[in-house]
């Protein structure tokens, strides 16, 4: 048996990344999802390789219509919606606010936030009466860079994840006792992870532009390239109610970075 046998998932940005890992994960430990994402091509590969198991459903995050979609199918399909894992994500590649042009700014900071903020406020809202009545649980992907005082990606990525702790406490305190809300911090990881098409960065993965990987092997306390497949057990810990019927409000860094090491010998 696994940890989520019986369970209804809906996992955002799940085409592809840390969001097909989760789903992955999810499927393995009994668990029946619905895969929300903006491509529906990523979507048809995900339905062909797991079957009746996951459901697909095509949106844009920031549209609460969709994210309804999605919550309404699980519950006409699974009969019930136990987990929403709002993971859909954009990054800044590290742009600063000096070298972003002006007339840049305020589109990017919409669509960036849209995603990443905006996007787990409407998922929420969307979960919130189905998450209820299954006594179930949310939980967002934030990211190291939610801890960092500074870096971790530019001011809009960095500021975007902040804003996500926050709304992890927020919506604890507010759903608290029948709904437990929780995140996961993962640290860097070569994937598909892509940028705001307003500042001109959707068309490049983040491992195209930057050495994630080996960024994270050099500068993590453990030493070595972490997959997305690394990160996804904290997921399955806070989604079940058997593992982690005491944890709400809390964000898991699960990331090693920057962590100092300790210096060889005695």
């Amino acid at each position: 048996m696994g940890w989520l046998d019986g369970y209804s998932a809906v996992v955002t940005g799940a085409g592809s990344g840390l969001g097909k890992a989760i789903v992955g994960r999810f499927l393995t430990e009994g668990a029946n999802v619905v895969a929300f994402d903006k491509s529906g091509e990523k979507l048809s590969a995900l339905k062909t390789h797991h079957g009746d198991a996951v459901e697909t459903v095509t949106g844009d995050v920031r549209s609460i219509e969709d994210n309804k979609r999605a919550c309404e199918r699980a519950i006409e399909k699974f009969g019930k919606l136990d987990t929403f894992v709002g993971n859909a994500g954009l990054w800044d590649f590290n742009r600063t606010l000096t070298d972003t042009p002006s007339e840049l700014l305020e589109a990017g900071f919409d669509e960036l936030f849209g995603v990443n903020v905006k996007g787990y406020v409407l998922g929420a809202k969307a979960a919130i009466p189905a998450l209820q009545a299954s006594g179930g649980s949310i939980v967002l992907t934030l990211s190291n860079a939610s801890f960092f005082s500074g870096g971790g990606g530019g001011p809009l990525y960095v500021a975007s994840k902040h804003a996500g702790v926050g709304l992890v406490k927020q919506l604890a305190y507010e759903l608290a006792p029948r709904v437990r809300v929780n995140a996961v911090a993962p640290g860097g990881m070569d994937t598909d992870l892509r940028g705001p098409d307003a500042l001109g960065l959707s068309n490049t993965a983040i491992g195209q532009a930057f050495p994630i990987g080996e960024v994270m092997k050099q500068r993590s306390a453990l030493h070595f390239e972490p997959a997305p497949e690394d990160y996804v057990a904290a997921y399955v810990l806070l989604a079940a109610k058997s593992q982690s019927r005491t944890v709400t409000g809390s964000v898991f860094d699960v990331s090693s970075f920057g962590t100092p090491t300790r210096p060889s010998g005695g």
